[in-house]
């Protein structure tokens, strides 16, 4: 099996791109996220793999993050979500607001992934959250936030943090996200966990 893969990039394509290790070179499917993030034809990389294999194929998924690659094996864990659907939803979705979406239960940030209708992005959602938590992906989501203090939380707490940036990768602004897990802090108190802020604090919003 194949885990990594370190040469120089050959070609990217739409949905693929060779990477010429020791002049062989290895066709990896990809994200649309992880195709951008390449460097140029004939600089050196790494991409983290995935190697599949069935019958009638041999493939290689590639991904330049862990936080990707780790989402990417979650997804694919799900009944009938397969390599395809799972590189559209890392296309359309960072790793971090694919965990934000299964713990708020946002079924409808799911169905922004083409090839992803309403009744898979509930099956997501129903057999994920649990496992979202373990893998520590929910984490992700609070790395594209602002911060981890959370203003006017007395006392802040991680999880309240993890919240708040949760909202914010949602499409909230933060000033919204942050009054919005106060009062959910304030109702399920300072110990909540991230998992009961996150809906929680969407309901404040009206969701």
């Amino acid at each position: 099996m194949i885990a990594k893969l370190k040469g120089r990039v050959d070609e990217i394509n739409r949905e693929n791109c060779v990477i010429d290790v020791g002049g062989v070179g290895y066709l990896v499917r990809a994200s649309s996220r992880t195709l951008a993030a390449l460097p140029g034809a004939g600089e050196a990389c790494t991409l983290l793999i995935e190697t599949s294999i069935r019958e009638d194929a041999f493939e290689l998924f590639g991904f330049t993050a862990a936080e990707e690659r780790d989402c990417y094996r979650l997804l694919t864990s799900v009944q009938g979500v397969g390599p395809k659907a799972a590189l559209a939803l890392l296309s359309a979705l960072a790793p971090g607001d694919i965990a934000a979406a299964i713990l708020a239960d946002d079924k409808a940030t799911l169905t922004r992934a083409d090839g992803v209708g309403p009744k898979l992005a509930m099956r997501i959602a129903s057999e994920l959250k649990d496992k979202v938590s373990s893998l520590g992906l929910a984490i992700a989501a609070a790395k594209a936030g602002s911060g981890t203090a959370l203003p006017g939380a007395a006392p802040a707490s991680e999880a309240a943090a993890d919240a708040v940036s949760a909202l914010v990768n949602l499409g909230y602004k933060r000033a919204e996200a942050v009054a919005a897990v106060n009062k959910a802090v304030k109702k399920l108190g300072a110990a909540a966990a991230v998992q009961a802020l996150i809906p929680a604090g969407l309901q404040e919003l009206g969701q």
